[in-house]
């Protein structure tokens, strides 16, 4: 598993440095919580917001204001911001075992059917850079509006190493 190795060619910050990525700064919450919680051998972070450089780079509803291939975007940024919450409170990304859980929420038009797509964006980074230990339970689903307008937040279950 990812977190059994120590940081090197193959490890989760490798990888994600092979994609052209680095963690972001974490964003600082937006009301009464944490980015993130360690409990055990688990961290669950906060739903995460697509923020770069501190601004949303897009506003609406998905299948209205921005298109699906946007949204994936957009839901991959947020899987980035979470796994900065995740380090912020472990250390690192080789300290991951494995994503368990991935909850994905997207601001959607009245008819638009593809959250799942959407969240795509979040569990095909958290593949690539975790490998099998990225493979997650998902939840993909459609809000009348999420906060700052934003057209899509992730959230996300870790498992760690102790």
């Amino acid at each position: 598993m990812a977190g059994d190795e120590e940081p090197g060619e193959n490890s989760p910050e490798a990888r994600l440095a092979a994609l052209g990525l680095t963690l972001p700064k974490v964003t600082a919450p937006l009301a009464a919580y944490v980015p993130a919680v360690r409990t055990g051998d688990y961290v669950y972070t906060a739903g995460q917001l697509p923020f770069v450089d501190g601004a949303l780079p897009a506003t609406g509803k998905v299948g209205a204001e921005v298109d699906t291939a946007t949204a994936s975007d957009l839901a991959r940024i947020c899987a980035l911001n979470a796994l900065a919450a995740v380090v912020s409170v472990t250390g690192g990304l080789s300290k991951v075992r494995r994503i368990v859980k991935v909850t994905g929420f997207v601001a959607s038009a009245p008819d638009f059917t593809m959250q799942a797509q959407v969240v795509n964006g979040a569990s095909e980074l958290l593949i690539a850079v975790f490998g099998e230990a990225g493979r997650h339970a998902r939840s993909a689903v459609g809000m009348a509006v999420l906060p700052l307008d934003t057209p899509v937040e992730v959230e996300l279950i870790a498992e760690v190493q102790t």
